[in-house]
């Protein structure tokens, strides 16, 4: 009678055992640049706010997109649209810091989007845009991997 509830067990430990890595694997919704519609940034209206019919996934980054085209324009060509410093301040970057990129507070240089934490600091990064991107960049390849609370 024992040896026929081995099978039995097994089969039960592992359904349990399933349903428990199933749920300590489930993905995160990171949703990018706060919902916002990243190739409305390129656009002469400026940034809109994206919405749950047209999503893509990039990098484990959910990215929202007011309409069908906006979405295939993204998924065409992700990097084009994708903000400088994983949307980081690049003033923060450009000082080795990490703060989260207000998606109000932008510009497009070069055909890249920058955030900023806010206007004051967007005014300071205005004074040397080149320097600012230029040492940001140094400095991302520095903190890329880190969290913002190591830095």
């Amino acid at each position: 009678m024992k040896l026929k509830l081995i099978p039995i067990i097994l089969i039960v430990w592992a359904g349990f055992a399933s349903t428990v890595f199933a749920i300590a694997n489930t993905a995160i919704s990171t949703t990018g640049v706060q919902g916002y519609d990243l190739v409305s940034y390129h656009s002469s209206n400026g940034p809109v706010l994206g919405n749950g019919h047209h999503v893509s996934e990039h990098d484990g980054v959910t990215y929202l997109f007011a309409s069908k085209e906006n979405k295939q324009a993204f998924d065409q060509n992700p990097q084009k649209y994708l903000p400088a410093y994983g949307g980081y301040c690049a003033y923060g970057v450009s000082v080795g810091k990490k703060f989260i990129g207000d998606p109000n507070v932008w510009k497009v240089v070069e055909g890249t989007l920058y955030l900023n934490l806010d206007r004051d600091i967007q005014k300071e990064w205005s004074k040397d845009i080149p320097g600012r991107i230029q040492t940001a960049n140094e400095k991302w390849k520095e903190i890329k991997d880190k969290s913002p609370n190591e830095l």
